[in-house]
């Protein structure tokens, strides 16, 4: 499989996981992604990494095709232009789809809010579940250095969506994902529209409609590493919508 002219080969990462792949989309990441690689490497380090990158105007692409010469299971998927966290995600998951020697994909923040320390206890649960989030609201799970608004506006978010959907997942808008590639196939994701928050639920929801077997396991989310949060207005309204959306199957 190629992205941007440049090849990457799937491997096992040596936990009995073969073929897996984690998936960072970034835009403007340049102060993270080289320390989240190195972390991802300390846990998992035979484990093929696809950066997906917006065009980043901070020279974020060009850091990881740097990187690449020296890192055979890096890979960089370059988009035109910044378009949002769903649309990126939905790019990379056409590319990787199409392999069906792909039988994982994982999630991960470049902003160091996902610690890619819990990646070994993720991948521990894969022989059980189709689909593992990395839960901030069951037992053991938590947020650290959030202020208080914003935990607040989490957990009222992921009530609401669990009450109106029906969907037994406490974490509905984690973005912390491992997924079985063959229930993401017969998900049908491609058709998806919703950004943000609202993209982290629709993916879940369409997932366990599909029959999806699903397991929370426990983290600690922190706010970012460095740079800016990029939730807005917009996607927090879109938010309140989806899960109705959902209910009444308009997404």
């Amino acid at each position: 499989m190629r992205y941007s002219g440049c090849h990457y080969s799937l491997c096992d990462n040596g936990d009995g996981m073969n073929k897996t792949i984690i998936i960072i989309p970034t835009y403007n990441e340049a102060e993270n992604i080289e320390s989240i690689i190195t972390r991802v490497r300390e846990f998992e380090p035979a484990v093929d990494i696809l950066v997906v990158d917006d065009n980043s105007p901070d020279g974020t692409g060009a850091f990881v095709e740097r990187k690449m010469k020296t890192d055979p299971r890096l890979a960089l998927l370059k988009r035109r232009g910044k378009e949002g966290l769903g649309k990126a995600y939905l790019h990379a998951f056409r590319e990787v789809l199409n392999d069906p020697s792909v039988e994982w994909i994982q999630m991960l923040d470049a902003d160091f809010s996902h610690d890619p320390k819990y990646l070994p206890q993720i991948f521990s649960q894969a022989n059980d579940a189709d689909m593992i989030i990395g839960s901030r609201y069951v037992s053991g799970g938590g947020t650290v250095g959030w202020v208080l608004w914003r935990r607040l506006l989490s957990r009222f978010a992921n009530a609401y969506c669990r009450l109106i959907t029906g969907m037994p997942i406490r974490d509905a808008t984690a973005g912390f994902i491992l997924m079985r590639t063959s229930l993401m196939r017969e998900a049908r994701l491609d058709d998806m529209r919703s950004r943000g928050h609202s993209f982290m639920m629709e993916l879940k929801h369409r997932l366990w409609k599909t029959g999806a077997r699903v397991v929370e396991v426990p983290v600690l989310l922190e706010d970012r590493y460095q740079g800016k949060s990029k939730m807005s207005k917009e996607a927090i309204g879109e938010a309140v919508l989806a899960p109705w959306k959902m209910r009444f199957g308009k997404s």
